[in-house]
């Protein structure tokens, strides 16, 4: 028999108790930053944002997305966050209420540096030349010329 190999088109997507369950975690962890203090001096004073959870599908491991306010530091925090994790899946597990509380690993959230550069090139001087001529030849279009 031959084995298959799954290529980028057949990635799972998340089911809806993924989605849901993840939300929730999400929801949990930001309610942890909010409330409990964590000693460590690579997180004072820092704000961090819980953009998003993702649970494997057996909902024994998650992955934490998060980004430091500003974005600055944020390889820093990640790290300390990663020292810390024991003590931060403790204090989820109070707070939700799954058959098991999963393993969790912080990793940064690179979309909105992404989403800022994309913006950058929408805005760039050549770009900016393309949709001028795009439009000019799209108004010769209508006009019949």
């Amino acid at each position: 028999m031959a084995l298959r190999h799954r290529s980028a088109s057949h990635v799972k997507t998340p089911s809806q108790r993924q989605l849901r369950v993840g939300e929730v975690l999400r929801h949990a962890m930001a309610e942890v930053f909010r409330e409990e203090e964590i000693r460590d001096p690579d997180l004072e004073g820092v704000s961090v944002t819980v953009t998003e959870v993702r649970p494997s599908p057996d909902m024994r491991h998650a992955k934490v997305f998060v980004e430091p306010l500003g974005g600055k530091n944020a390889e820093t925090v990640v790290k300390a966050l990663n020292r810390h994790r024991g003590f931060l899946r403790g204090e989820l597990g109070h707070r939700v209420a799954l058959k098991f509380t999963p393993e969790i690993r912080f990793l940064e959230d690179t979309s909105f540096a992404e989403a800022a550069h994309i913006e950058g090139i929408l805005r760039s001087e050549k770009v900016a030349r393309d949709l001028d001529d795009a439009a000019d030849g799209a108004g010769k279009e209508k006009n019949g010329t």
